[in-house]
């Protein structure tokens, strides 16, 4: 007798994967773009645009009441919930709920980091020149705003979001 191939019997069901445990799609890049950190840089310059656009919005608007520090802190903080949840679904394609909250504590420890490289700026520019106008402040706020932006990406890639590094 003959045996041939055995017919699926009808209890076996095909595999289905559950969205969360999908690999990665099988997108090809070309180019420069095939490495997944200029992706993400340029996502997460895209994000950092409206983010410190938002931020020096806020800067300005608050610094006449508050002062200078204590904007700056107000402005950033505000902004960086915006800037992490952006991040994590933009810039690192993470969707769902899985560690959101431990994402945005993280990100609260990236913005006192931050908070701290602009406010030394800002400590800096009133000690040279005590009575800077608020477009000095921005401008030092804005050019610091590029180191914090670096070390902002750098700790977002490697820390926080390191389980989507390569997305």
């Amino acid at each position: 007798m003959r045996e041939g191939p055995a017919a699926p019997s009808i209890q076996e069901s095909p595999v289905q994967e559950s969205p969360a445990r999908r690999l990665p799609a099988t997108r090809h890049y070309r180019g420069i773009l095939r490495f997944p950190v200029i992706r993400q840089l340029l996502r997460f310059s895209g994000v950092g645009v409206i983010c410190t656009a938002a931020s020096l919005g806020l800067y300005a608007l608050l610094r006449p009441w508050l002062g200078a520090q204590l904007a700056n802190a107000v402005a950033l903080v505000l902004t960086s919930l915006l800037n992490t949840a952006l991040n994590r679904r933009l810039t690192f394609k993470i969707a769902g709920q899985q560690r959101r909250t431990r994402d945005h504590l993280n990100g609260l420890v990236v913005i006192a980091v931050a908070l701290v490289i602009t406010g030394s700026s800002l400590g800096v520019l009133h000690w040279f020149n005590p009575d800077a106008t608020v477009g000095d402040e921005l401008l030092a706020t804005t050019l610091s705003g590029f180191l914090a932006t670096a070390v902002r990406f750098s700790m977002l890639r490697h820390w926080i979001f390191r389980r989507a590094r390569h997305r």
